[in-house]
């Protein structure tokens, strides 16, 4: 292994703030959402998207109910400049949207971005410069006076162009690489910032605080968010804003954090779609929320419409096990997750209330638009439950609880010998198979039965060892009738344990499905099943069958 020199990391310092209360806080509402797929997320791709995937990815976002965009970098490129114009030259940004545009701390970009703007209505003209320690040292090689001069020199230029604005002009500052800044500094230039803006109740402002780079735990981002909180001037007229990027891997968790420790706004992209490691993702955000009674304002309830639009823009693909929307996610292929998703469908939907308690899902997957039919797969990991399910929700067989384990064995031995996950088709080819395609010894050929004073009579008509046999025999039911007529010139002993029945496809054409258990003397138990028009035909064939899949081989 090779070895990391002493020194070459150091912990994140811990920040100094007694009696911190977001540990005890609950979140309680959905923060206002950006979505910055267009500008973030569209940075950082290969292929950055041309007009018709921006505009379709921006239909998108209305869709979903995004009340705040970031459209684009307009003074950075033609594409970006255009793309605005055509949203305000198509009449194409509805009035309760707000249109966010970035832009950096230089006039004749300030001035491009306001070309931009032009008949917007309403916009967040979102300015920032870093002010990183690393920034400072390395890149801009300034000190912290000459940082905060630079964004006042931006707000001023700002100003300037929105008073020829016909429009209302929100600021949003970021201090960029702000989890780098040293939390005093951070504070003097985002109250530096403001003041100079002339924040008030008429002039809020938006402080964005982002995680350019995630360099610590999530608690440490909240730690930052609440003392910040506590030392902006004019707190109230602010709406502290984070955008949290991935680079640990827990930008979700962060962004949680943030909103427990005062934060009331989140920028992030659609499945985590932006630079390095990507920005945080508001489905998952907003779905974790859900799942917690909170109304997101989002709406999510067709996450495969979602998840096609932004692969198709992004050229990206979704990884399989993506929080709520991935391809696997709502799947099980072991046997006691699925035996635990199957009972807990089964008492969802027989109970009253519709509180949602079914193991391993922690959201209805109808309530995004995902289908149960992909709930449970089958592969050599899997259970007997499973097995009966995909049956039961595929084809309408309603197997007996004991009778799982039997066909479970059969689906299992197939997946094993194919080594790979079974299709619906081949675990209904392998129950064929077994239970209407066994070898026969005895075939049944015509049954009349009576039944009077709760005695049933029956003329049995069967082949058996190539010969024709017909038999009369008496009992408690039609079932047992046959049985007595069969043992009058069947070898083999045999008793029946348990009988199942039920109806299987639309009304009009339902036919009956008998499922019959039978223990021979020595305690071999086998099932068998049978299918007619009449329920009394498919269960003499279901006897029928058992008794071929236990004896044929003797």
């Amino acid at each position: 292994m090779k070895h990391i020199p002493n020194g070459k990391y150091k912990p994140y310092p811990k920040i100094d703030l007694p009696n911190r209360q977001w540990p005890d806080n609950t979140i309680t509402k959905a923060p206002r959402w950006c979505s910055v797929d267009l500008r973030d997320g569209n940075q950082a791709l290969i292929n950055p998207m041309d007009m018709d995937k921006k505009l379709e990815l921006y239909t998108l976002l209305l869709k979903l109910g995004f009340k705040e965009i970031e459209v684009g970098f307009p003074s950075a490129s033609k594409i970006e400049f255009d793309f605005l114009r055509k949203l305000v030259d198509e009449n194409l940004i509805p009035d309760d949207v707000t249109i966010q545009v970035l832009v950096q701390a230089r006039e004749h970009l300030i001035a491009k971005t306001f070309e931009a703007l032009r008949g917007v209505k309403k916009a967040v003209v979102h300015l920032y410069n870093s002010t990183s320690v690393a920034q400072r040292k390395i890149v801009f090689n300034k000190e912290q006076d000459a940082i905060i001069e630079l964004a006042l020199q931006g707000v001023d230029l700002v100003k300037k162009y929105e008073k020829e604005h016909d429009g209302e002009i929100t600021l949003e500052y970021s201090p960029e690489s702000f989890t780098g800044t040293e939390l005093e500094f951070a504070a003097k230039i985002c109250n530096a910032v403001t003041a100079r803006w002339g924040i008030s109740k008429e002039r809020p402002v938006i402080i964005n605080l982002p995680a350019t780079v995630e360099m610590a735990t999530p608690n440490v981002y909240a730690d930052q968010i609440e003392w910040m909180s506590r030392h902006l001037d004019n707190r109230e007229h602010i709406a502290i804003s984070t955008h949290t990027h991935n680079d640990r891997g827990t930008s979700i968790a962060a962004t949680e954090l943030a909103l427990l420790a005062g934060a009331d706004r989140v920028e992030g992209t659609l499945l985590s779609n932006g630079e390095r490691t990507g920005n945080v993702d508001i489905i998952t955000l907003a779905l974790n929320m859900t799942t917690q009674g909170i109304d997101s304002g989002l709406d999510f309830s067709d996450v495969n419409e979602v998840v096609a639009v932004v692969e198709k823009v992004t050229e990206l693909p979704t990884h399989p096990r993506h929080p709520y929307v991935g391809e696997l996610v709502y799947t099980a292929f072991s046997g006691s997750h699925q035996d635990a998703i199957n009972k807990g469908l089964a008492y969802q939907q027989a109970k009253e209330d519709p509180f949602w308690e079914v193991p391993y899902l922690p959201i209805d997957p109808a309530d995004v638009g995902r289908t149960y039919e992909s709930i449970i797969r089958i592969n050599s990991q899997s259970g007997k439950g499973g097995v009966a399910y995909i049956l039961e929700k595929n084809y309408g067989y309603q197997l007996p609880k004991a009778m799982h384990p039997e066909i479970g064995r059969a689906v299992q031995a197939l997946s094993d010998a194919k080594g790979r996950e079974l299709t619906p088709e081949e675990i209904l080819d392998t129950f064929t198979k077994e239970y209407f395609e066994a070898p026969q010894h005895l075939h049944f050929i015509d049954f009349i039965s009576n039944t009077k004073g709760g005695q049933a009579t029956c003329t049995l008509t069967y082949e058996y060892n190539s010969k024709k046999i017909t038999a009369d025999g008496i009992g408690n039911g039609p079932i047992d009738a046959c049985k007595n007529a069969l043992m009058q010139n069947y070898e083999h002993q045999f008793m029946i344990k348990s009988y199942a029945e039920h109806s299987c496809g639309d009304k009009s054409s339902a036919k009956a499905i008998a499922y019959i258990e039978i223990t021979t003397k020595d305690l071999l138990s086998r099932f068998g099943v049978g299918a007619d028009n009449d329920i009394t035909v498919a269960s003499i064939k279901a006897l029928f069958c058992a008794l071929n899949r236990t004896f044929s081989m003797l």
